[in-house]
């Protein structure tokens, strides 16, 4: 059996999918809410972070 890979994102990626500016991402990033790594000089983002980010906004809303 085996596992799938986590999915991970670019930068440009999750601007995307939060329509957030470039900078936006960096500062949830630098924040610490919003994990990342670095890999030489490609920061990804992995799926799973992503829709913690979004949850977290969620409940916040509520």
């Amino acid at each position: 059996m085996t596992t799938a890979a986590p999915e991970l994102l670019t930068v440009p990626e999750v601007m995307a999918r939060l329509k957030y500016s470039r900078s936006k991402v960096y500062d949830l990033i630098r924040a610490k809410r919003l994990s990342s790594f670095k890999e030489g000089h490609c920061r990804r983002v992995p799926e799973s972070a992503l829709q913690d980010y979004i949850r977290e906004r969620l409940e916040e809303a509520n």
